[in-house]
């Protein structure tokens, strides 16, 4: 994607990528990630810390992954709202929770920038792997701010800079080389898509920088856990 795109093209460029790639996409985080993908989502959750009855919205909720997890740990007193912006992704998201039927859950079609949320409206903001697809990260981080009830807290899973110079090598060398390859092949994809996340994850800010952003949108007690060598982090804040 071209460094020039502005924030409605690179939205549209996205939701385009994502609904590509959609049927193929559970398949490949596993694939892609060697399955690491269900460690990272479980210890997102735990570190969340969620209570029987709280209300959770999971932001970029793609396929639902978090939201079914967030679902058990809130029980049925509890609610969970799975919101994303591309409706490929959150149909099949929707099939999830109803096989499952975790009738606490609801979906909503949604962007991370304009939340279809009340203001103070919920005790958790999960996201997982989307802030970096977002058109306006400080934007995207007011909103969940501004949702979340005083004291609520946002966790955040994303894909990071390994601090170690031979893993961030290393890591590279997949990420731009193998990974595009592999995930062209089995989505069968033409967009670009797999070239694209990559990328992505390169401009995306490090892990302090992603902390400060935190902080300048106005979380409080801002702090990350590095998984698999800094690969990804989990960033956490509170309102």
């Amino acid at each position: 994607m071209a460094s020039t795109a502005t924030g409605s093209d690179k939205e549209k460029t996205v939701q385009k990528m994502f609904s590509s790639i959609a049927r193929f996409y559970d398949l490949n985080n596993t694939l892609l990630s060697f399955g690491l993908h269900h460690r990272w989502k479980v210890r997102t959750i735990q570190i969340a810390s969620l209570q029987t009855g709280e209300r959770v919205a999971d932001v970029g909720a793609g396929t639902a992954d978090l939201s079914i997890l967030a679902a058990h740990a809130v029980g049925e007193k509890g609610s969970v709202i799975a919101i994303d912006l591309n409706e490929p992704m959150l149909q099949i998201g929707r099939r999830k929770l109803s096989a499952r039927r975790l009738r606490q859950t609801a979906c909503s079609l949604g962007n991370a920038e304009r939340l279809p949320l009340p203001d103070r409206s919920v005790d958790a903001v999960l996201t997982g792997f989307c802030m970096r697809n977002v058109s306006d990260l400080d934007q995207a981080l007011r909103e969940i701010h501004r949702v979340l009830k005083p004291g609520g807290r946002m966790v955040c899973l994303e894909f990071s800079t390994p601090p170690g110079p031979a893993l961030r090598k290393l890591y590279d060398f997949y990420s731009f080389t193998l990974l595009p390859k592999i995930g062209t092949w089995v989505a069968k994809d033409h967009t670009g898509v797999y070239t694209y996340l990559p990328d992505s994850i390169r401009k995306f800010p490090d892990q302090e920088g992603l902390k400060k952003r935190m902080e300048s949108a106005g979380f409080q007690q801002v702090a990350y856990e590095n998984l698999t060598g800094g690969i990804v982090a989990i960033h956490t804040g509170r309102k």
